[in-house]
Parts: C-alpha cells; sequence; structure tokens
C-alpha cells in the first residue's frame, strides 16, 4: 500500500512540473572558458518557492541548459538532492561571476548537504558531467545581469 501511495504521489508531483517550470523566468548566461564564450539557456529560480523546488522530479536536463539560484548577498549556500531523479553538477558562483567551486556528479535523491565552501550569490545547476565537457572550472567567469557582468 506504502508503494501504491508513493506512486500516486510521484505522478501527481510530475504532472504539476511542467506548470511550475513554465512560470520561471527564462534566461541566457555566458560562460567564459578557455575554449571561447558558451551560452547556456537557463531558468532562474528567484522566489523561495522556485528555490525550493529546483531541478525537483525532472527526469533529464537537457545539454547547454541548467538552473540559477541567485541570492541578493553573498553566504554560505547550501543545496540538496532531495526529490531529484538525475545527478546535477552545482557551481557555485562569487559576487564578481566567477566560479568559486563546484561539486560535480552529486547522488541523485540524497538529502546529504552540499555546501559552497565560502561566500558566493549564486548555484548554477547543470546536468552531471556538463561542467567538465563545457569547460568550466574554478577562476571561469560568467556573464549574467545576477553578477554586473552582462554584455550591453
Amino acid at each position: 500500500m506504502a508503494t501504491l501511495f508513493f506512486l500516486f504521489c510521484t505522478f501527481f508531483a510530475a504532472l504539476a512540473a511542467p506548470s511550475a517550470e513554465a512560470k520561471m523566468q527564462r534566461d541566457r548566461l555566458t560562460l567564459e572558458t578557455a575554449q571561447g564564450d558558451v551560452v547556456i539557456d537557463i531558468e532562474v529560480a528567484e522566489t523561495p518557492e522556485e528555490k525550493a523546488r529546483g531541478l525537483m522530479f525532472r527526469t533529464s536536463v537537457p545539454e547547454r541548459t541548467g538552473m540559477l539560484f541567485p541570492y541578493p548577498k553573498a553566504h554560505e549556500i547550501t543545496m540538496w538532492m532531495r526529490n531529484t531523479y538525475v545527478s546535477l553538477d552545482m557551481v557555485f558562483i562569487r559576487a564578481d561571476g566567477v566560479v568559486h567551486r563546484i561539486e560535480a556528479h552529486t547522488e541523485p535523491l540524497s538529502e546529504k548537504i552540499v555546501a559552497s565552501q565560502g561566500p558566493v550569490t549564486a548555484v548554477l545547476e547543470l546536468a552531471a558531467g556538463a561542467a567538465d565537457r563545457l569547460g568550466l572550472k574554478p577562476g571561469v567567469r560568467m556573464r549574467h545581469a545576477h553578477f554586473g557582468t552582462a554584455k550591453r
């Protein structure tokens, strides 16, 4: 009976996901990698509800897409993978748009806390392995309005 209840809840949560995704602001972010600029299509999790939901219940994260979690002030940010079915790379970004650290290949469905390990103002979540494929590493700069680094 518990399994049936779990499947029922999961099914309805998955049905709700597209409407939640559709409401999030969509934008672009540019990575300044050694191989050149790379543009990523992102969803921006701005509200506390959007940040709490994040990429939960998604069954895939397409290449060159992700979700940005911006915060107004630099501080230690912690994330987790509760109800997240796919492995992710979590990219912790300083206020100046420079990558502070990357937690690669996070464990799906885990409640283990993943911390920024220093003050940051944003987290970019990408499909697992994407950071490596894109040449993303600590020290790489990102351009986006949140960091005040977007090209005009």
